[in-house]
């Protein structure tokens, strides 16, 4: 079960989508409300899902003829890095300018108890389905890392999945790890979408299939393909973390690293077009646009 957050006479709403891909209207209008509402009835998100679309009639059209917002208004994006051994051997190359026998403190990293957790992204930085990821202006390194993202309540419960785009700079990032900030939180440096998978509904997390592909020119320029089960740390450990003498605000969104690098050769350029495919979520396409002042 999915579900999405979309435009409707001028209005947004909610819609639960089953896996035979009928859509159903919520009550809710954002998915902070659907999951403040379970949370106070005691019941899982797919519990009031199921007890609110009961009887309902399914919505005309598809999901890919909707108007779609991003999914959830996160208060609070965070990301984790180096959970894969794809994410180590990137980062090694950029902090050694492609001495790939140097060990650094991302090797440290990826060995240590403790991961690697930054801030991303607020609710006004991050766009959704459709919406345009925007480059930095001192920047001549830049892509997408494609990644699943987990959607917290405020007790730190996996409440459901959504695909985010971590856009980021390799060459501010390999500088220096102190300019890790800049290297990743700028406006409309983030993207979520297109739906919420409820965790319930989802078999095996650690099986899930990311596909990246990066259109220029109408013609394919990049593809990678990964799967969770090639993480370093389990959810529950990076959840942890993140929570230890924090504040975790309802709908927080973590996004889990990833393990798909382009080419070191390669950039993105305004007029690109991003898609991030994972199992049972859907693709989140985004375009990219130039720095603006």
């Amino acid at each position: 079960m999915r579900i999405i957050h979309f435009v409707n006479e001028g209005r947004s709403q909610l819609a639960a989508v089953n896996d035979e891909g009928q859509m159903f209207a919520l009550p809710q209008n954002n998915f902070l409300s659907l999951i403040q509402e379970a949370d106070e009835k005691q019941i899982s998100p797919l519990e009031l899902v199921l007890n609110s679309t009961e009887g309902r009639e399914a919505l005309s059209g598809q999901v890919e003829q909707m108007q779609l917002l991003v999914p959830i208004e996160a208060p609070e994006v965070w990301a984790a890095g180096v959970t894969y051994e794809r994410s180590r051997d990137a980062r090694n190359y950029e902090a050694t300018e492609g001495r790939l026998d140097a060990l650094t403190f991302y090797d440290k990293v990826y060995d240590a108890v403790r991961p690697e957790i930054f801030f991303k992204s607020t609710a006004a930085r991050t766009v959704g389905p459709g919406g345009e990821v925007q480059l930095r202006s001192d920047s001549v390194w830049q892509v997408p890392e494609p990644e699943l993202g987990l959607v917290l309540n405020a007790k730190g419960r996996i409440v459901g999945y959504t695909i985010g785009n971590d856009m980021s700079c390799r060459d501010i990032e390999g500088e220096n790890p102190l300019y890790l900030p800049q290297a990743k939180v700028w406006k409309r440096s983030c993207s979520l979408g297109p739906a919420i998978r409820l965790a319930e509904t989802v078999d095996d997390p650690y099986n899930l299939q990311i596909t990246s592909r990066i259109y220029r020119n109408g013609e394919q320029a990049v593809e990678g393909t990964a799967n969770t089960g090639q993480l370093k740390r389990k959810f529950d450990e990076l959840t942890e973390f993140l929570m230890r003498d924090n504040e975790l605000f309802e709908g927080t969104v973590l996004l889990t690293g990833t393990c798909i690098v382009p080419p070191n050769e390669f950039t993105l350029a305004p007029g690109d077009r991003i898609e991030i495919e994972i199992t049972g979520i859907g693709t989140l396409v985004n375009h990219v646009v130039g720095a603006v002042s």
